[in-house]
């Protein structure tokens, strides 16, 4: 069921969502967070951004809630809001507010979170160097950005470095979940052998390649150089040469890497593409602070 509503308030709203549930038969009981997606820059495909979302609630039930970009003039506010069936249970509300609403987002957020649950906060364009530091940061518990389509990432990974707080991720991190698994496993394979180069080959300019770097150098004290690949879509191989011989994992194709050890003959194992979905459902998965990456971000990203 989908409602428009215009020169509305927050109120309104809240009303207007409880009696769409109560005609689908939809309750809230089941949410387990509320989040929240900044598409306030204006080259945020928002359709695109909610079906993400939606695909992730699956997993992870949510109220969604979209800060779409100021309408022209005025000084109301409008909100479309979306209520499924009770087979599917989706819930999304995307408000357009005035632009002078817009310096205090978190007042038109707040009157519409689930009542005592976690709140996620989702930048899918251009995302503040500082999320926590922001109105709308403050609120939530974890903040998702994705440096992937900025112009420089090395200079935005180094700024969200030095505005890091506990909470904050990157979907450019989140996408080396599986190359980090793989390499941690290969390297418990052999735990007393030493590593003594480290490369990496990738797309130009990704910031999965130089976080996959930092990590690699804050987990094994030995410099990663990375080798831009033109034509390469993110991560194309990883090699560690070690005193026992060469530990590499070469990507072949969008599903499959070949997997070499000094240990036996080369394997080649499932490492497909994610997908956004994925990432972000894998996101929520989990709403405590990922130390990890912080300690990697602040303690090789911060520069001089």
């Amino acid at each position: 069921m989908i409602v428009d509503l215009h020169e509305t308030t927050t109120s309104r709203i809240n009303s207007t969502l409880v009696r769409l549930r109560t005609e689908t038969g939809v309750h809230m009981f089941g949410r387990v967070l509320t989040l929240v997606i900044d598409a306030t820059d204006g080259h945020v495909d928002i359709e695109h951004a909610i079906t993400t979302a939606l695909n992730a609630a699956r997993e992870h039930p949510c109220r969604i809630i979209v800060l779409a970009p100021a309408h022209d003039a005025g000084e109301s506010l409008s909100a479309h809001i979306r209520v499924a069936d009770a087979a599917h249970g989706g819930e999304v509300v995307v408000l357009t507010p005035a632009p002078v609403m817009l310096e205090d987002p978190d007042t038109l957020i707040i009157p519409l979170l689930l009542p005592d649950s976690p709140v996620v906060a989702w930048w899918p364009g251009t995302a503040p160097s500082s999320p926590g530091a922001t109105s709308l940061g403050v609120l939530a518990q974890r903040r998702i950005t994705d440096s992937k389509g900025d112009d420089s990432p090395a200079q935005t990974l180094e700024a969200c470095a030095h505005g890091y707080m506990a909470g904050d991720t990157d979907l450019a991190w989140t996408r080396l979940t599986r190359w980090r698994a793989l390499l941690a496993t290969a390297l418990d394979q052999s735990p007393h052998t030493t590593v003594r180069s480290v490369s990496i080959d990738g797309e130009p300019e990704n910031p999965s390649l130089i976080l996959l770097a930092a990590w690699l150098e804050n987990a094994l004290d030995c410099e990663a150089k990375i080798v831009s690949s033109p034509g390469a879509t993110g991560v194309a191989g990883v090699r560690l040469e070690t005193d026992e011989g060469l530990i590499s994992l070469e990507r072949t194709d969008d599903h499959t890497v070949v997997y070499t050890t000094p240990h036996g003959p080369p394997h080649i194992l499932r490492l497909p593409r994610r997908t956004l979905n994925d990432l972000l459902a894998e996101e929520l998965r989990s709403l405590s602070p990922d130390e990890v990456y912080g300690r990697v971000l602040q303690s090789s990203l911060k520069g001089t």
